[in-house]
């Protein structure tokens, strides 16, 4: 492998890297959504009352548990398929990233730092 391709996968390997952060953070901020709207819906099934308020913009409008229960599962079910799919994005990134480090090593005889160090 010349110097060139050398530094071409380099490169490739720190924006992989990147991606796999960003995808990661992303993961987790669905994942936090996720429990919150779990706990929401959970004390909504709680609730002896027939109307509660919900946030529309900067106002509270009072409806029906029932109806704000089922936005919340669909917002939910929403959720659960972005985390699913970043999963897999962070999966093929983690493959990606390993091949990339494979080749560099076997190229310069070094150690690459792991994806997952930092």
């Amino acid at each position: 492998m010349d110097q060139k391709e050398l530094q071409t996968q380099v490169l490739d390997f720190e924006r992989k890297r990147a991606q796999l952060m960003n995808v990661s953070g992303q993961k987790q901020q669905f994942q936090f959504q996720d429990k919150t709207l779990e706990k929401a819906i959970e004390e909504l099934s709680k609730t002896k009352e027939e109307k509660v308020y919900k946030a529309v913009g900067n106002i509270l409008i009072l409806s029906p548990v029932k109806e704000v229960q089922k936005e919340l599962k669909d917002q939910k079910e929403t959720i659960e398929v972005r985390v699913k799919t970043l999963e897999k994005q962070e999966e093929q990134l983690m493959d990606s990233l390993n091949k990339l480090k494979s080749g560099i090593e076997k190229a310069t005889g070094q150690k690459v730092e792991e994806a997952d160090e930092e």
